[in-house]
Protein backbone atom coordinates (compact mmCIF):
# COMPACT_ATOMS: atom_id res chain seq x y z
CA UNK A 1 0.00 0.00 0.00
CA UNK A 2 2.64 2.20 0.99
CA UNK A 3 4.63 1.63 -2.38
CA UNK A 4 1.62 2.25 -4.03
CA UNK A 5 0.39 5.61 -2.50
CA UNK A 6 3.54 6.76 -1.52
CA UNK A 7 3.74 8.99 0.99
CA UNK A 8 4.75 7.67 4.67
CA UNK A 9 8.36 6.55 4.39
CA UNK A 10 8.70 5.60 7.88
CA UNK A 11 11.09 2.30 8.12
CA UNK A 12 9.78 0.54 10.92
CA UNK A 13 5.81 0.44 9.66
CA UNK A 14 5.89 -3.31 9.18
CA UNK A 15 7.56 -3.95 12.52
CA UNK A 16 5.14 -1.94 14.18
CA UNK A 17 2.05 -3.95 12.42
CA UNK A 18 3.47 -7.50 13.41
CA UNK A 19 4.04 -6.94 16.86
CA UNK A 20 0.66 -5.78 16.82
CA UNK A 21 -0.66 -8.57 15.60
CA UNK A 22 1.39 -10.68 17.86
CA UNK A 23 0.60 -8.99 20.91
CA UNK A 24 -3.35 -9.91 20.15
CA UNK A 25 -2.73 -12.98 19.21
CA UNK A 26 -0.45 -14.25 22.25
CA UNK A 27 -2.13 -12.24 24.64
CA UNK A 28 1.03 -10.76 25.18
CA UNK A 29 1.48 -7.10 26.68
CA UNK A 30 3.96 -4.67 24.30
CA UNK A 31 5.37 -1.10 25.18
CA UNK A 32 6.45 -0.02 21.55
CA UNK A 33 8.28 3.54 22.13
CA UNK A 34 8.79 4.87 18.33
CA UNK A 35 11.23 7.99 18.42
CA UNK A 36 9.90 11.20 19.54
CA UNK A 37 9.54 12.11 15.51
CA UNK A 38 7.84 9.39 14.46
CA UNK A 39 5.09 10.01 17.65
CA UNK A 40 5.16 13.65 16.86
CA UNK A 41 4.23 13.40 13.34
CA UNK A 42 2.06 10.43 14.29
CA UNK A 43 4.00 8.60 11.61
CA UNK A 44 3.34 5.01 13.63
CA UNK A 45 -0.46 5.01 13.74
CA UNK A 46 -1.33 3.77 10.41
CA UNK A 47 0.65 0.29 11.13
CA UNK A 48 -1.24 -0.60 14.42
CA UNK A 49 -4.43 0.54 12.64
CA UNK A 50 -4.10 -1.73 9.91
CA UNK A 51 -3.80 -4.73 12.25
CA UNK A 52 -6.24 -3.56 13.98
CA UNK A 53 -8.31 -3.79 11.83
CA UNK A 54 -7.59 -7.18 10.41
CA UNK A 55 -8.07 -8.17 14.22
CA UNK A 56 -11.74 -10.19 14.33
CA UNK A 57 -12.45 -9.49 17.66
CA UNK A 58 -13.28 -6.01 19.14
CA UNK A 59 -10.61 -3.27 20.66
CA UNK A 60 -10.61 -0.95 22.60
CA UNK A 61 -8.07 2.46 21.10
CA UNK A 62 -7.30 4.93 24.04
CA UNK A 63 -6.06 7.65 21.81
CA UNK A 64 -6.74 12.11 22.66
CA UNK A 65 -9.53 14.00 20.71
CA UNK A 66 -6.92 14.91 18.81
CA UNK A 67 -5.32 11.76 17.26
CA UNK A 68 -8.93 10.22 17.04
CA UNK A 69 -9.65 12.99 14.60
CA UNK A 70 -6.36 11.93 12.44
CA UNK A 71 -7.05 8.51 12.74
CA UNK A 72 -10.26 8.32 11.21
CA UNK A 73 -9.53 11.34 8.79
CA UNK A 74 -6.22 10.19 7.87
CA UNK A 75 -5.59 6.83 8.39
CA UNK A 76 -8.71 5.22 8.32
CA UNK A 77 -9.79 6.10 5.33
CA UNK A 78 -6.03 5.02 3.17
CA UNK A 79 -6.40 1.39 4.89
CA UNK A 80 -10.29 1.18 4.22
CA UNK A 81 -9.41 1.55 0.84
CA UNK A 82 -7.07 -0.54 0.50
CA UNK A 83 -8.02 -3.37 2.59
CA UNK A 84 -11.54 -3.06 1.69
CA UNK A 85 -12.64 -4.09 5.60
CA UNK A 86 -15.91 -2.30 6.57
CA UNK A 87 -15.09 -3.15 10.62
CA UNK A 88 -16.75 -0.31 12.55
CA UNK A 89 -14.58 2.00 14.43
CA UNK A 90 -16.28 4.12 16.78
CA UNK A 91 -15.56 7.17 19.37
CA UNK A 92 -17.35 6.51 22.03
CA UNK A 93 -18.11 7.50 25.69
CA UNK A 94 -19.39 4.05 27.16
CA UNK A 95 -19.04 0.29 25.46
CA UNK A 96 -21.35 0.41 22.76
CA UNK A 97 -23.03 -2.75 22.67
CA UNK A 98 -22.69 -6.52 24.51
CA UNK A 99 -21.84 -7.91 20.66
CA UNK A 100 -19.96 -4.78 19.44
CA UNK A 101 -16.65 -6.20 17.26
CA UNK A 102 -15.33 -2.94 16.44
CA UNK A 103 -12.78 -0.68 17.60
CA UNK A 104 -13.99 1.19 20.30
CA UNK A 105 -12.39 5.31 20.60
CA UNK A 106 -12.10 6.68 24.45
CA UNK A 107 -10.56 9.43 25.21
CA UNK A 108 -7.83 8.80 28.34
CA UNK A 109 -10.71 10.41 30.38
CA UNK A 110 -13.77 8.09 29.34
CA UNK A 111 -11.66 5.37 29.70
CA UNK A 112 -10.25 5.61 32.96
CA UNK A 113 -13.72 7.18 34.06
CA UNK A 114 -14.98 3.66 33.05
CA UNK A 115 -11.64 1.59 35.10
CA UNK A 116 -11.04 3.62 38.07
CA UNK A 117 -12.34 3.34 40.43
CA UNK A 118 -12.37 -0.48 39.56
CA UNK A 119 -15.46 -0.74 37.35
CA UNK A 120 -17.07 -3.47 35.42
CA UNK A 121 -18.88 -1.32 32.44
CA UNK A 122 -15.69 -2.22 29.89
CA UNK A 123 -16.30 -6.03 29.44
CA UNK A 124 -13.46 -8.33 30.47
CA UNK A 125 -10.69 -9.00 28.34
CA UNK A 126 -10.88 -6.84 25.78
CA UNK A 127 -7.60 -5.94 24.44
CA UNK A 128 -6.57 -2.76 24.42
CA UNK A 129 -4.31 0.25 22.53
CA UNK A 130 -3.31 2.96 24.15
CA UNK A 131 -1.32 5.39 21.64
CA UNK A 132 0.38 8.52 23.67
CA UNK A 133 1.15 5.76 26.61
CA UNK A 134 3.68 8.61 27.63
CA UNK A 135 0.88 11.02 29.45
CA UNK A 136 -0.51 7.82 31.05
CA UNK A 137 0.82 8.55 34.46
CA UNK A 138 -0.28 11.99 34.06
CA UNK A 139 -3.54 11.10 32.57
CA UNK A 140 -4.46 9.15 35.76
CA UNK A 141 -3.01 11.84 38.07
CA UNK A 142 -5.39 14.39 36.18
CA UNK A 143 -8.51 11.83 36.24
CA UNK A 144 -7.93 10.94 40.24
CA UNK A 145 -7.70 14.90 41.72
CA UNK A 146 -10.27 15.92 43.45
CA UNK A 147 -11.63 19.27 44.36
CA UNK A 148 -13.37 21.41 46.04
CA UNK A 149 -14.48 24.65 45.48
CA UNK A 150 -15.33 28.03 47.14
CA UNK A 151 -19.08 27.63 46.76
CA UNK A 152 -18.35 23.38 48.13
CA UNK A 153 -18.22 25.65 51.65
CA UNK A 154 -21.03 27.12 50.85
CA UNK A 155 -23.00 23.62 50.63
CA UNK A 156 -21.50 21.99 53.73
CA UNK A 157 -22.94 25.47 55.40
CA UNK A 158 -26.23 24.48 53.85
CA UNK A 159 -26.04 21.01 55.02
CA UNK A 160 -25.02 21.04 58.44
CA UNK A 161 -26.90 24.45 59.89
CA UNK A 162 -25.80 23.64 63.61
CA UNK A 163 -22.28 23.17 62.53
CA UNK A 164 -21.84 26.87 61.17
CA UNK A 165 -19.42 28.18 63.44
CA UNK A 166 -17.11 25.28 64.08
CA UNK A 167 -17.09 24.99 59.51
CA UNK A 168 -16.47 29.13 59.28
CA UNK A 169 -13.72 28.49 61.96
CA UNK A 170 -11.76 25.98 59.74
CA UNK A 171 -12.61 28.41 56.15
CA UNK A 172 -11.04 31.61 58.56
CA UNK A 173 -8.00 29.41 59.59
CA UNK A 174 -7.40 27.81 56.67
CA UNK A 175 -7.69 31.10 54.46
CA UNK A 176 -5.55 33.00 56.93
CA UNK A 177 -2.87 30.15 56.95
CA UNK A 178 -3.12 29.74 52.67
CA UNK A 179 -2.53 34.18 52.51
CA UNK A 180 0.21 33.82 54.62
CA UNK A 181 2.48 32.35 51.82
CA UNK A 182 4.00 34.84 49.33
CA UNK A 183 2.15 35.31 45.89
CA UNK A 184 4.38 32.71 43.14
CA UNK A 185 4.21 32.38 39.19
CA UNK A 186 2.46 29.04 39.73
CA UNK A 187 -0.83 30.63 41.54
CA UNK A 188 -1.20 27.83 44.17
CA UNK A 189 0.17 26.91 47.29
CA UNK A 190 0.78 23.48 49.53
CA UNK A 191 -1.45 22.70 52.15
CA UNK A 192 0.34 21.64 54.78
CA UNK A 193 0.38 19.03 57.49
CA UNK A 194 -1.22 21.16 59.91
CA UNK A 195 -4.16 22.25 57.83
CA UNK A 196 -4.41 18.60 56.32
CA UNK A 197 -5.29 17.81 59.45
CA UNK A 198 -7.97 20.74 60.36
CA UNK A 199 -9.54 19.85 57.79
CA UNK A 200 -9.58 16.28 58.52
CA UNK A 201 -10.89 16.19 61.86
CA UNK A 202 -13.82 18.73 60.81
CA UNK A 203 -15.41 15.97 57.93
CA UNK A 204 -14.52 13.38 60.37
CA UNK A 205 -16.73 15.45 63.55
CA UNK A 206 -19.60 16.35 60.94
CA UNK A 207 -19.45 12.79 59.93
CA UNK A 208 -19.45 11.36 63.91
CA UNK A 209 -22.21 13.84 64.69
CA UNK A 210 -24.98 13.67 61.69
CA UNK A 211 -23.94 10.80 59.41
CA UNK A 212 -22.68 10.67 55.87
CA UNK A 213 -25.59 11.78 54.09
CA UNK A 214 -24.65 15.08 52.94
CA UNK A 215 -20.79 15.01 52.94
CA UNK A 216 -20.52 13.34 49.45
CA UNK A 217 -16.98 14.78 47.92
CA UNK A 218 -15.98 16.37 51.18
CA UNK A 219 -15.50 12.90 52.50
CA UNK A 220 -13.80 11.21 49.59
CA UNK A 221 -11.47 14.49 49.64
CA UNK A 222 -10.97 13.61 53.54
CA UNK A 223 -9.81 10.32 52.91
CA UNK A 224 -6.91 11.11 51.06
CA UNK A 225 -5.61 14.01 52.98
CA UNK A 226 -3.49 12.12 55.58
CA UNK A 227 -2.04 9.42 52.98
CA UNK A 228 1.43 9.88 52.97
CA UNK A 229 1.07 9.50 49.05
CA UNK A 230 -1.09 12.28 48.32
CA UNK A 231 -0.06 15.26 47.05
CA UNK A 232 -2.34 18.34 48.75
CA UNK A 233 -2.74 21.83 47.22
CA UNK A 234 -4.83 25.30 47.16
CA UNK A 235 -5.11 27.43 43.80
CA UNK A 236 -5.70 30.74 45.92
CA UNK A 237 -7.48 33.82 43.94
CA UNK A 238 -6.50 36.70 46.14
CA UNK A 239 -8.34 39.04 44.43
CA UNK A 240 -11.90 37.43 45.40
CA UNK A 241 -10.16 36.06 48.70
CA UNK A 242 -10.97 32.92 47.97
CA UNK A 243 -8.82 29.71 47.38
CA UNK A 244 -9.40 26.08 45.94
CA UNK A 245 -8.75 22.81 47.38
CA UNK A 246 -7.02 19.87 45.42
CA UNK A 247 -6.07 16.32 46.28
CA UNK A 248 -3.95 13.84 44.11
CA UNK A 249 -1.92 10.83 44.29
CA UNK A 250 1.81 11.46 44.04
CA UNK A 251 2.51 7.78 42.79
CA UNK A 252 -0.53 6.27 40.54
CA UNK A 253 0.95 2.60 39.89
CA UNK A 254 -1.24 1.43 42.97
CA UNK A 255 -4.35 2.88 41.41
CA UNK A 256 -3.11 1.53 37.62
CA UNK A 257 -2.32 -2.30 38.68
CA UNK A 258 -5.83 -3.51 38.47
CA UNK A 259 -6.39 -2.32 35.45
CA UNK A 260 -3.88 -4.32 33.62
CA UNK A 261 -5.08 -7.70 35.07
CA UNK A 262 -6.67 -10.40 32.37
CA UNK A 263 -6.26 -7.56 29.80
CA UNK A 264 -3.88 -7.37 27.03
CA UNK A 265 -2.09 -4.15 26.66
CA UNK A 266 -0.53 -2.36 23.62
CA UNK A 267 1.19 0.79 24.44
CA UNK A 268 2.58 2.82 21.89
CA UNK A 269 4.73 6.33 22.85
CA UNK A 270 7.42 8.36 22.19
CA UNK A 271 10.65 7.41 23.82
CA UNK A 272 9.87 8.06 27.64
CA UNK A 273 12.94 6.12 28.91
CA UNK A 274 16.54 5.86 27.93
CA UNK A 275 16.56 2.00 28.97
CA UNK A 276 15.02 0.19 26.14
CA UNK A 277 12.98 -1.99 28.71
CA UNK A 278 11.54 1.37 30.21
CA UNK A 279 11.92 -0.01 33.75
CA UNK A 280 11.13 3.44 35.20
CA UNK A 281 7.67 3.73 33.38
CA UNK A 282 6.65 -0.08 33.93
CA UNK A 283 7.51 1.37 37.62
CA UNK A 284 5.51 4.14 37.24
CA UNK A 285 2.16 2.68 35.93
CA UNK A 286 2.34 -0.15 37.75
CA UNK A 287 3.44 -2.63 35.00
CA UNK A 288 4.93 -5.96 34.68
CA UNK A 289 6.29 -8.97 32.04
CA UNK A 290 6.23 -6.39 29.13
CA UNK A 291 7.61 -7.46 25.42
CA UNK A 292 9.42 -4.16 24.89
CA UNK A 293 10.96 -2.49 21.51
CA UNK A 294 12.50 0.86 21.11
CA UNK A 295 12.87 2.55 18.05
CA UNK A 296 15.45 4.91 17.42
CA UNK A 297 15.62 8.07 15.22
CA UNK A 298 16.58 7.98 11.79
CA UNK A 299 20.53 8.80 11.64
CA UNK A 300 20.45 9.86 7.76
CA UNK A 301 17.07 12.15 7.84
CA UNK A 302 16.47 13.46 11.30
CA UNK A 303 19.77 14.35 12.29
CA UNK A 304 20.51 17.56 13.99
CA UNK A 305 23.21 20.34 14.07
CA UNK A 306 23.81 20.88 17.62
CA UNK A 307 25.35 24.05 18.78
CA UNK A 308 26.76 23.60 21.99
CA UNK A 309 29.30 25.75 23.24
CA UNK A 310 32.02 25.38 25.73
CA UNK A 311 32.55 28.02 28.58
CA UNK A 312 29.07 29.51 28.46
CA UNK A 313 28.66 29.94 32.44
CA UNK A 314 26.54 28.12 34.85
CA UNK A 315 22.64 29.28 34.66
CA UNK A 316 22.72 30.22 38.51
CA UNK A 317 25.49 32.47 37.70
CA UNK A 318 25.35 36.43 37.25
CA UNK A 319 27.75 36.11 34.22
CA UNK A 320 24.94 33.80 32.44
CA UNK A 321 22.77 36.25 31.00
CA UNK A 322 25.04 38.83 29.14
CA UNK A 323 26.81 35.55 27.16
CA UNK A 324 23.30 34.45 26.56
CA UNK A 325 22.21 37.51 25.01
CA UNK A 326 25.95 37.39 23.14
CA UNK A 327 25.01 34.07 21.66
CA UNK A 328 21.69 34.80 20.90
CA UNK A 329 22.61 37.67 19.04
CA UNK A 330 25.14 36.26 17.03
CA UNK A 331 22.48 32.98 16.48
CA UNK A 332 20.32 35.68 15.04
CA UNK A 333 22.47 37.58 12.86
CA UNK A 334 23.58 34.60 10.96
CA UNK A 335 20.02 33.15 10.74
CA UNK A 336 17.62 35.52 10.67
CA UNK A 337 15.96 35.30 7.32
CA UNK A 338 12.58 36.12 6.04
CA UNK A 339 11.61 32.08 5.34
CA UNK A 340 12.82 30.81 8.29
CA UNK A 341 11.22 30.68 11.51
CA UNK A 342 13.27 30.49 15.32
CA UNK A 343 12.37 30.15 18.87
CA UNK A 344 14.40 30.60 21.84
CA UNK A 345 13.01 28.85 25.24
CA UNK A 346 14.15 30.65 28.04
CA UNK A 347 11.52 29.93 31.52
CA UNK A 348 13.03 33.09 33.50
CA UNK A 349 10.45 35.07 33.45
CA UNK A 350 12.71 38.37 34.04
CA UNK A 351 14.92 36.99 31.74
CA UNK A 352 12.83 36.82 28.94
CA UNK A 353 11.71 40.32 29.50
CA UNK A 354 14.90 41.91 29.24
CA UNK A 355 16.14 39.54 26.59
CA UNK A 356 12.83 40.05 24.50
CA UNK A 357 13.20 43.82 25.16
CA UNK A 358 17.02 44.08 23.70
CA UNK A 359 16.05 42.01 20.61
CA UNK A 360 12.85 44.01 19.71
CA UNK A 361 15.33 47.37 19.65
CA UNK A 362 17.34 45.80 17.02
CA UNK A 363 15.01 43.59 15.21
CA UNK A 364 11.74 45.36 15.27
CA UNK A 365 8.25 43.85 15.71
CA UNK A 366 9.48 40.24 14.28
CA UNK A 367 10.32 39.85 17.57
CA UNK A 368 7.31 38.19 19.37
CA UNK A 369 6.89 36.62 22.96
CA UNK A 370 4.68 33.85 23.67
CA UNK A 371 1.90 34.54 20.37
CA UNK A 372 0.20 32.01 18.88
CA UNK A 373 -0.03 34.26 15.50
CA UNK A 374 3.58 33.19 14.47
CA UNK A 375 4.53 33.10 10.82
CA UNK A 376 7.70 33.03 8.57
CA UNK A 377 10.08 35.33 9.44
CA UNK A 378 9.26 36.05 13.04
CA UNK A 379 11.31 34.89 16.36
CA UNK A 380 9.42 33.48 19.17
CA UNK A 381 10.34 34.00 22.59
CA UNK A 382 8.76 31.62 25.14
CA UNK A 383 8.64 29.58 28.01
CA UNK A 384 8.58 25.72 28.04
CA UNK A 385 4.84 25.64 28.66
CA UNK A 386 3.84 27.98 26.29
CA UNK A 387 5.83 26.26 23.90
CA UNK A 388 4.83 22.80 24.76
CA UNK A 389 0.83 23.97 24.31
CA UNK A 390 1.41 25.62 20.93
CA UNK A 391 4.28 23.90 19.13
CA UNK A 392 1.61 21.68 17.09
CA UNK A 393 -0.40 25.04 15.30
CA UNK A 394 2.76 27.03 15.10
CA UNK A 395 5.50 27.32 11.58
CA UNK A 396 8.45 24.21 12.06
CA UNK A 397 11.22 26.43 13.51
CA UNK A 398 14.61 26.47 11.77
CA UNK A 399 16.09 27.23 14.70
CA UNK A 400 15.42 26.56 18.29
CA UNK A 401 17.89 28.13 21.25
CA UNK A 402 17.30 26.59 24.37
CA UNK A 403 18.52 28.87 27.42
CA UNK A 404 18.23 25.91 30.48
CA UNK A 405 17.06 22.45 30.56
CA UNK A 406 13.62 22.22 31.20
CA UNK A 407 14.17 20.59 34.67
CA UNK A 408 10.70 20.85 36.58
CA UNK A 409 11.30 24.06 39.52
CA UNK A 410 11.44 23.36 42.63
CA UNK A 411 9.85 26.94 43.57
CA UNK A 412 6.54 25.35 41.81
CA UNK A 413 4.69 23.98 45.65
CA UNK A 414 3.45 21.05 43.53
CA UNK A 415 7.11 20.09 42.52
CA UNK A 416 8.26 20.52 45.62
CA UNK A 417 5.95 18.50 46.88
CA UNK A 418 6.65 15.32 45.25
CA UNK A 419 10.25 15.70 45.69
CA UNK A 420 9.30 16.00 49.21
CA UNK A 421 7.51 12.89 49.44
CA UNK A 422 10.52 11.21 47.49
CA UNK A 423 12.97 12.28 50.18
CA UNK A 424 10.72 11.27 52.53
CA UNK A 425 10.95 7.72 51.16
CA UNK A 426 14.52 8.08 50.66
CA UNK A 427 14.48 8.09 47.05
CA UNK A 428 16.36 9.17 44.37
CA UNK A 429 14.02 12.61 43.53
CA UNK A 430 16.38 13.99 41.15
CA UNK A 431 16.47 10.65 38.47
CA UNK A 432 13.15 9.56 39.47
CA UNK A 433 10.94 12.32 38.62
CA UNK A 434 13.33 15.78 37.54
CA UNK A 435 15.51 14.19 35.02
CA UNK A 436 13.13 12.19 33.12
CA UNK A 437 10.61 14.98 32.84
CA UNK A 438 13.69 17.34 31.49
CA UNK A 439 14.61 14.93 29.00
CA UNK A 440 10.92 14.08 28.21
CA UNK A 441 10.22 17.28 27.92
CA UNK A 442 13.46 18.27 26.02
CA UNK A 443 12.64 15.58 23.55
CA UNK A 444 9.41 16.65 22.49
CA UNK A 445 9.85 20.31 22.10
CA UNK A 446 13.00 19.69 19.50
CA UNK A 447 11.18 16.81 17.45
CA UNK A 448 9.68 19.68 15.05
CA UNK A 449 13.48 20.60 14.07
CA UNK A 450 13.93 17.05 13.57
CA UNK A 451 12.06 16.95 9.50
CA UNK A 452 14.43 19.10 8.19
CA UNK A 453 17.58 18.39 9.82
CA UNK A 454 17.85 21.96 11.51
CA UNK A 455 20.05 23.35 14.09
CA UNK A 456 19.36 23.11 17.83
CA UNK A 457 21.63 25.42 19.95
CA UNK A 458 21.82 24.94 23.72
CA UNK A 459 23.18 27.05 26.44
CA UNK A 460 22.77 24.84 29.77
CA UNK A 461 26.49 24.56 30.22
CA UNK A 462 25.45 21.49 33.13
CA UNK A 463 25.40 19.06 30.02
CA UNK A 464 28.91 19.40 29.54
CA UNK A 465 30.18 19.63 33.33
CA UNK A 466 27.49 17.27 35.05
CA UNK A 467 27.70 13.57 35.39
CA UNK A 468 23.77 13.66 34.07
CA UNK A 469 24.83 15.66 30.71
CA UNK A 470 25.45 12.51 29.08
CA UNK A 471 22.06 10.68 29.25
CA UNK A 472 20.95 14.26 28.03
CA UNK A 473 23.30 14.14 24.92
CA UNK A 474 22.25 10.57 24.25
CA UNK A 475 18.78 11.53 24.15
CA UNK A 476 19.19 14.51 21.89
CA UNK A 477 20.61 11.92 19.19
CA UNK A 478 21.24 11.76 16.40
CA UNK A 479 23.24 14.64 15.72
CA UNK A 480 26.33 16.81 14.70
CA UNK A 481 28.18 18.78 17.26
CA UNK A 482 29.26 22.37 16.61
CA UNK A 483 31.50 24.46 18.93
CA UNK A 484 31.45 27.62 17.31
CA UNK A 485 29.38 30.17 15.14
CA UNK A 486 29.54 30.66 11.44
CA UNK A 487 27.55 30.98 8.35
CA UNK A 488 28.41 27.14 7.44
CA UNK A 489 25.44 26.42 10.08
CA UNK A 490 22.56 27.32 7.22
CA UNK A 491 23.85 24.07 5.55
CA UNK A 492 22.02 20.70 7.24
CA UNK A 493 24.68 18.50 8.53
CA UNK A 494 25.59 15.48 6.17
CA UNK A 495 26.74 13.04 9.27
CA UNK A 496 25.67 11.98 13.15
CA UNK A 497 27.63 11.45 15.92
Amino acid sequence: MLRAQGGNTWPHHLTVARLTARALRLQRSTLMQVSSTAAYQGQHRLSYLASLLLWSEPVILVATPEVQHSLCHRELPRLREWLNLAKPVCPVKTWPDPHFSGIALFSPQDWLQHRLPHSTALPPGVPVVIDGAESLEEWTRVHLTQTLLPQDWDALLWAYPTQVERIRDVRAALTYSLFQHPPNPYGCVMVDTEDRRLLNRLVQQLHKDTGESFLGAWRQFADTLLQPNTLVWAVVDRSQGCFTLNSAPIEVAPALEPLWAGRTQILLNGVIDLDAQSELFQLQVGLTDLTCVQFTTDRHNEALSLYLPDGVPMPNTPEFAPALMNQLHQLLTLRFEADTFSVLIIDDLPLKSRIASTLAAEFGSRIKVERSDCQLGDVLITGWSFWQTHQRSLPHPNLMAIATLPFPSLENPKVAGRVAYYKQQRQDWFRLYLLPEAVRILQQAIAPLRSQSNLLALFDSRVLHRSYGLQVLVALEPYARLNYLEPSILIPPQCSV
